[in-house]
């Protein structure tokens, strides 16, 4: 097969689309399918457009177009032209289009490429339940495709029910390409006539995608593997009306983590319990930062290192769609995982600081942004997910915490002696103008040599009564946050908890 390159050098501006149909929630399929065109046009100077395919009522789920605009916003990936923002070749909805491809469809029929059908749904069922019955390929079966011109014509005029076909050729082949696969050829014998306007005087996809790309100026129409099979069809149309076509991309599919078969509804499910998601309003909610999801995203089908981090503007400036590949991609939530928590860790504190703040105050607590601007550089390298910083953060904004009695004990220690230290580390703490790494660990060091106890059993008793965790950031800087006045009742509270275990 020959595989066909896109020149690097002249890297001219291309034009490229997203065109989702809001049927359902906006999935990490989705926003490769818009990432990869976003990046070649941003690569190539170019323009990339949000076109909202809504002619299948029946699918049509309110409200998905607004999550797929705002899935599209939250990963950074803004578009020129769409139907919120206009451009020159608007409408970008195809439901509001409905005329330009009634006048396309008719012209198809005009250039002998293309028939009415008057066929009932009824007749259609039936020949297609004796087809199946004789072992045959369902299709349409011809019935209306030697109709005289104009008396089609008359019949449509006159209000009969009928939808608009392409005229399949009988004979020949035709050779489709693809810039990930080849050329492709396919018998024109193995392809229907298939429906190009609807009854309801709305067109298929097949019609109105390939309508739109020509119109709007489409130069890589970058797609989902599911669309192979339409390509030749789609080549028909294209060149029944004598338009240059784009070049052709259909991406790899996604498999399932195992690596067997397409992820389920189940499946799906099932990974929302273990704090994932392929939803991307899911993932945003899980605590996953745009970075990271983009990061991960990305790799699945471009043939670089799976541990490449990137920004986006690297993304932009990295991309070449020489390098993608047709290879299947399975899902790897830890690699998500992975990604998230080193983007977390590229973000300046103040940009982190900001971010983290809401799930502090969602929580109901009270947040100063100073305090928060030192609480985030030592939670930081434990975070994977933004949602992290409750379990290892919240506590330093808490009036008072409650740590489990058991954890106050110390190893090997019993709750008499854990109290005893408890209450030699609060006299020493006491004594300090302030509790901070410089003034409270040297002399809490000493009292470890004094014991004769390791670090780990003086300052995990510490710890749970500061902070009511085991883990926790450094500890002497954590207690410099939460300060002197709290720290020196959290230590006396865990003493009268540790003296009643007796």
């Amino acid at each position: 097969m020959d595989t066909p390159t896109v020149p690097g050098a002249d890297r001219k501006p291309v034009r490229t689309r997203f065109a989702p149909s809001p049927t359902g929630r906006m999935h990490l399929g989705s926003a490769r399918s818009a990432l990869y065109p976003f990046l070649l046009a941003r690569s190539t100077g170019g323009t990339f457009i949000l076109r909202i395919e809504d002619t299948d009522q029946k699918r049509f789920v309110p409200g998905a177009e607004q999550e797929l605009i705002e899935g599209l916003r939250w990963l950074g990936i803004e578009y020129d032209e769409g139907p919120d923002v206009g451009g020159p070749y608007g409408p970008y909805r195809q439901s509001e289009r409905r005329e330009i491809y009634r006048e396309y469809a008719w012209k198809l029929v005009e250039l002998g490429h293309a028939f009415p059908c008057f066929c009932s749904p009824e007749r259609l069922e039936r020949v297609r339940q004796e087809q199946m019955a004789n072992k045959q390929n369902p299709r349409y079966d011809g019935a209306c495709r030697g109709l005289d011109p104009d008396e089609a014509r008359r019949r449509a005029a006159s209000g009969e029910k009928y939808v608009i076909r392409f005229k399949m050729p009988k004979e020949g082949s035709i050779a489709t390409t693809d810039l990930l696969r080849g050329t492709i050829v396919t018998e024109n014998s193995a392809l229907d006539d298939s429906v190009l306007l609807k009854s309801d005087g709305l067109p298929t996809y097949h019609l109105a995608a390939m309508t739109d790309d020509h119109l709007m100026g489409i130069t890589h129409v970058i797609r989902g593997s599911e669309w192979l099979p339409s390509q030749p069809l789609h080549a028909h149309i294209i060149r029944a009306f004598g338009w240059e076509e784009p070049l052709f991309v259909h991406l790899s599919v996604f498999l399932k983590p195992s690596g067997k078969g397409k992820m389920s509804k189940r499946e799906a499910a099932d990974a929302l319990k273990d704090g994932h998601s392929i939803y991307v309003s899911d993932m945003k909610n899980l605590g996953y930062i745009p970075e990271g999801v983009l990061n991960w995203i990305v790799l699945m089908g471009w043939g670089v290192s799976e541990d490449d981090v990137m920004t986006l503007p690297e993304m932009i400036a990295r991309f070449d769609i020489n390098k993608l590949t047709p290879s299947p991609a399975a899902i790897n939530f830890a690699k998500l995982d992975h990604f998230n928590g080193v983007h977390i860790r590229r973000l300046p504190v103040e940009e982190l600081a900001a971010r983290l703040k809401p799930y502090f105050v969602n929580a109901g607590l009270t947040v100063r942004d100073a305090d928060l601007l030192k609480v985030t550089p030592l939670i930081r390298e434990r975070l994977v997910t933004l949602d992290d910083c409750l379990p290892f953060g919240a506590w330093f904004f808490r009036e008072t915490v409650t740590p489990k009695p058991e954890e106050l004990v110390a190893k090997n220690l019993t709750a008499a002696q854990s109290a005893q230290i408890a209450r030699q580390a609060l006299e020493i703490l006491s004594g300090l103008p302030e509790i901070t790494p410089a003034t409270a660990e040297p002399p809490m060091r000493a009292l470890v040599e004094r014991s004769g106890l390791s670090a780990g059993q003086v300052f995990g008793i510490l710890r749970v009564a500061v902070t009511g965790q085991t883990v926790s950031p450094p500890l002497f800087e954590s207690m410099e946050i939460v300060g002197k006045e709290k720290v020196l009742a959290r230590l006396r509270q865990a003493i009268e908890m540790l003296e009643k275990m007796g």
